[in-house]
C-alpha cells in the first residue's frame, strides 16, 4: 500500500498528531528520539573530551615556578586512530543488527545496544588511564554495540510506521541523533572545563542507563504486542502495512538480488557520501575551531554543535515535506528521494568549498552549518530507501548501507589526522576539498541509479510468501 492510499485510512484517534501521547506509535517515536539522542551523545563526547585530555596547561610548582603539564601526550595521528576506533566495531554489526532484530525484536536489540554502550562509557576514564590501547579497545566495543541501532530501528519502523507517515516518523526519531550532538558538544566542553574530562563520560553514561530503564518499561516490538494500543490504531497500522494480525512469516532475504541491485548500490554510496562529510566534521570540527579559527575549548564545543542543531531542525521539517509532496501527488517517491538527496549533496558541495576558501570564523561557520544542516534533507532521501525497497528486509538493507557508510567513519578521521599534522590552514583546506569531491561523486551516482520504488526482488519474495500462506490455509481447511 502506497502513501496516498494509506493516508485515506483513519487511526480512530480524535486528536491532532502533535498530541503524540494519544498514539502509541508516536510514543515509540518519542522514546526512539531519546534513544538516538543517547546513541550520538555516547559517540561524540570523546571528540570534545579529547581536547581537554591532550591540552597543554600552564601550572605552578611548589616554588611558584611556571611549568606545563598534559594528561595524555598523543600525536595528531594517534588521536585520529582513537577517534576512528569506534567505527572499527561499528562496521561489523550493521548487517548482523538487521538480521538479529528480525529474530529477537528490533526494540529489544536497540535497547540492549544503547545500554551496553552506556556502561562502557562509564568505564572509559579507567580505560584511558590504563593506556591508549585500552581506550581504543573500549571504543571498538562501543562501536560493536551501537552498530545494531540503525538497522534495528528500520526493523521496528517496518512494524509500526504506516507508509503515509514513514518519512516523518523516522525523521523525527532520527533527529534525536542531532539533538544529542547539539547538547553533548557544548555540555562536554563545560563539564571538561569545570569538573575534568572524566565527568564527560560519567554524565552521559548515566543518562544512557536511565533511558534504557524507561525504554524496557514503555516500548514493545509491534502493535500486536502493545496492550495499551487502541484497537482502532492497531488496525490502522496493520491495514496500512497490508498485514494480518497473528500471522508471522519467516523472512528469507534475497541476498544476491539485494547486493547486485543498482538502487541498493546507489543507496550505499549515498550513505557513504553523507557519512564522509558528517564524520569528517563530527570528529574534527572541535579541533579545527580551536587550532585554525582560534576559539577556546568551551566556545569550540558550543560552535561545533550549531551545524547539528541545523541538521536536526531540517531533518524533522524535511520529513513532513517529503510525506506531504507524495500525499499531494506532486512528486513520486523516487522523485522525492532523488531531489532531496542530490539537492542536499550539491548544496553541501558548494558550502564546503566556499568555507575552505575563506577560513574566516563567521563565513566558514555559516558554510559549515549550512553544509551539515542540509544532511537533514539527504537523510529523507536515501536513508528511508530500505523501507521503500522492501519493508520485510528493511533492517538488513539498512545494515548493508550503514555498514558501507561506516567505512567513511573509519577512514575520514584517519585521513584528517594524517593531513593535518600541524593543523595548518592549507592542511585543513585539503580535507575540505576531498570532502567536496566525495559529495560530487555521490550526487552523480544517486541521480543515475537512485530509486524510491519497491524492488522487483522484494515483490517476488512477497508473492512467494503469499502463495505459501494460501497453500497452508487450503490444507488446514481440508
Amino acid at each position: 500500500m502506497d502513501a496516498i492510499e494509506s493516508s485515506k485510512l483513519s487511526d480512530g484517534v480524535n486528536a491532532p498528531l502533535w498530541l503524540f501521547w494519544k498514539r502509541r506509535r508516536y510514543i515509540l517515536v518519542f522514546m526512539t528520539f531519546f534513544g538516538f539522542f543517547n546513541v550520538y551523545s555516547l559517540r561524540v563526547n570523546l571528540s570534545v573530551a579529547i581536547i581537554a585530555m591532550t591540552e597543554i596547561r600552564e601550572v605552578l610548582d611548589a616554588n611558584g615556578l611556571a611549568g606545563f603539564e598534559q594528561d595524555f601526550d598523543w600525536s595528531s595521528s594517534l588521536q585520529g586512530y582513537i577517534l576512528s576506533a569506534f567505527f572499527y566495531g561499528y562496521l561489523f554489526t550493521q548487517v548482523l543488527g538487521g538480521y538479529i532484530s528480525s529474530r529477537f525484536g528490533g526494540t529489544n536489540v536497540f535497547g540492549v545496544g544503547i545500554a551496553g554502550t552506556a556502561i562502557l562509557t562509564l568505564l572509559t576514564p579507567l580505560a584511558a588511564l590504563g593506556g591508549f590501547g585500552w581506550l581504543i579497545a573500549i571504543r571498538v566495543l562501543e562501536g560493536l554495540l551501537e552498530g545494531v541501532t540503525f538497522p534495528c530501528s528500520h526493523a521496528f519502523w517496518s512494524q509500526w510506521a504506516p507508509p503515509s507517515e514513514r518519512s516523518r516518523m523516522s525523521s523525527i526519531a532520527f533527529s534525536g541523533a542531532f539533538a544529542g550532538t547539539v547538547v553533548t558538544m557544548p555540555l562536554s566542553g563545560v563539564l571538561a572545563s569545570s569538573w575534568g574530562w572524566e565527568s564527560v563520560f560519567y554524565v552521559f553514561g548515566t543518562i544512557g542507563c536511565i533511558w534504557y530503564l524507561a525504554w524496557i518499561l514503555v516500548v514493545r516490538n509491534s502493535p500486536e504486542d502493545d496492550k495499551y494500543i487502541t484497537i482502532e490504531e492497531k488496525n490502522f497500522i496493520l491495514e496500512s502495512l497490508g498485514r494480518i494480525e497473528g500471522r508471522f512469516e519467516s523472512i528469507k532475504h534475497p541476498w544476491k538480488s539485494m547486493l547486485t541491485s543498482k538502487a541498493v548500490i546507489a543507496m550505499c554510496l549515498a550513505s557513504f557520501t553523507e557519512d564522509w562529510g558528517y564524520y569528517t566534521l563530527l570528529t574534527g570540527l572541535p579541533t579545527f575551531l580551536k587550532t585554525v579559527l582560534h576559539f577556546d575549548l568551551q566556545s569550540s564545543g558550543v560552535l561545533s554543535a550549531l551545524p547539528y542543531l541545523a541538521m536536526g531542525i531540517l531533518l524533522s521539517s524535511a520529513g513532513y515535506l517529503a510525506d506531504w509532496l507524495q500525499i499531494q501527488g506532486w512528486l513520486s517517491t523516487t522523485q522525492v528521494r532523488k531531489c532531496f538527496t542530490c539537492g542536499a549533496f550539491l548544496i553541501q558541495l558548494v558550502c564546503i568549498i566556499i568555507g575552505a576558501l575563506f577560513l574566516i570564523p563567521v563565513p566558514t561557520m555559516v558554510c559549515v552549518t549550512i553544509a551539515v544542516g542540509m544532511g537533514g534533507f539527504a537523510w529523507n532521501g536515501y536513508f528511508v530507501n530500505p523501507l521503500d525497497f522492501s519493508p520485510r528486509s528493511a533492517g538488513v538493507l539498512m545494515g548493508i548501507a550503514n555498514g558501507f557508510a561506516t567505512i567513511a567513519g573509519v577512514v575520514s578521521p584517519l585521513v584528517s589526522g594524517y593531513l593535518t599534522p600541524t593543523n595548518g590552514e592549507n592542511e585543513w583546506r585539503v580535507v575540505f576539498y576531498i570532502t567536496g569531491g566525495v559529495y560530487l561523486f555521490g550526487t552523480l551516482v544517486y541521480w543515475c541509479w537512485g530509486s524510491g520504488d519497491p524492488q522487483p526482488w522484494s515483490l517476488e519474495a512477497t508473492k512467494g510468501r503469499c502463495k505459501e500462506a494460501e497453500e497452508c490455509e487450503k490444507q488446514s481447511s481440508k
